[in-house]
């Protein structure tokens, strides 16, 4: 390949991993603000726990508190893991680039090595005068002297090629050590995070152990309080009147895929269901339709997304992470994001879960929403 192809395909390598790189920095950046929120609210959900005091009722909302933040850890560490996973990928990618600029340091110094040999053979056999004073005419003589000075100017630009090369080289070798110093210190927060998971998980268990049933069912009721939907859909009702997307939805569409990937049932209740799933399964919406609607729970820090299908709605609620926004159109089985993780306050552990709802334009109308999915 002559120099100036080598120059281009150069200059295009690192224009295309200058742009690859900016975009993973900024999702590493964006998501370093994610675990400072998260860490935020779990310092935050500590003071409280610390500040209670003993007796029945405290006991209860320490019970609370502690199922919170045994929810906050897990999204902690859901949200570091993506930090790792972000790292490892651009380790690899800039491992790949500072491989590929230096196998191309190493052609020009071995182009340059060859170049500067064969100059001094040149030299020491005088083939530069016997090439001149074999020229037939003044014009020609003046021609190769032009030529000579190109060759030796072609060997400086070469020199220079390869000292700024050989700059970039070394620069994307220190992106790559601090990257990996990065996932180092991410990989042992993780470890302390799993840890400290762990025990507040005996805590929770051990304060759970001394409530009655009935102290149990109570709690329960409390906390499902916080994912409560029905202000949000009359507000919403009021927005899809005269929606066109979807508008073949109706109250006898059923045979459709549950909104969890891999996802089941585990309870139903009047136009709601709660379903769980694998962590990190994708969310999708039931139907075709338009989002009118995504809102972060500020309890929770979890995600409510909001999908008018026609004047029919669909809520889902207790997202780890969403893939789309307000007025967006999707369609049918289309991702919405990811599921979020909850507490199971009868054992204290952590499972993932979404709590689906399913609204008809009618506020007095009720529609079971096991009646959309398959059998």
């Amino acid at each position: 390949m002559k120099p100036l192809g080598l120059c281009i395909l150069l200059s295009t390598l690192l224009f295309i991993s200058l742009g690859a790189f900016a975009q993973s920095d900024k999702r590493i950046e964006e998501q370093k603000r994610v675990i400072a929120a998260i860490e935020k609210r779990i310092a935050n959900e500590e003071a409280q726990i610390a500040k209670l005091k003993k007796g029945r009722a405290a006991n209860e909302e320490r019970v609370r508190l502690l199922a919170r933040q045994i929810d906050s850890r897990s999204q902690l560490i859901e949200a570091n893991e993506r930090q790792v996973r972000l790292l490892q990928e651009e380790i690899a990618r800039t491992d790949s680039v500072a491989g590929s600029l230096s196998e191309t340091l190493e052609r020009y110094r071995a182009q340059y090595g060859e170049m500067a040999r064969e100059a001094y053979r040149n030299y020491r056999h005088n083939n530069y005068l016997a090439y001149l004073f074999s020229a037939r005419s003044f014009a020609d003589v003046a021609r190769r002297i032009t030529v000579l000075r190109e060759v030796a100017a072609l060997r400086e630009r070469k020199l220079r090629d390869i000292a700024a090369l050989d700059e970039q080289v070394q620069a994307k070798r220190q992106v790559l050590d601090s990257r990996k110093h990065s996932l180092d210190s991410v990989m042992q927060r993780l470890t302390s995070q799993r840890e400290k998971l762990e025990r507040d998980s005996r805590n929770a268990k051990a304060s759970i152990r001394t409530m009655t049933q009935q102290e149990k069912k109570a709690l329960q009721r409390k906390m499902s309080e916080e994912q409560q939907l029905d202000v949000a859909i009359n507000e919403l009702r009021k927005l899809t009147k005269g929606n066109k997307e979807g508008a073949s939805f109706s109250s006898k569409t059923s045979g459709l895929r549950l909104p969890v990937t891999g996802g089941r049932v585990k309870r139903y209740k009047e136009n709601m269901a709660e379903i769980t799933g694998p962590k990190g399964a994708s969310v999708i919406s039931i139907y075709d339709g338009k989002v009118v609607e995504t809102k972060q729970n500020r309890i929770t820090g979890k995600y409510d997304v909001f999908v008018a299908h026609g004047e029919y709605i669909t809520s889902y609620a207790n997202l780890g992470t969403i893939s789309v926004e307000k007025g967006q159109k999707v369609a049918r089985n289309q991702t919405l994001g990811t599921i979020g993780s909850a507490v199971n306050i009868s054992t204290m552990e952590t499972e993932y879960r979404i709590v689906f709802g399913i609204y008809p334009p009618d506020p007095r109308q009720k529609m079971r929403a096991e009646d959309c999915f398959k059998r």
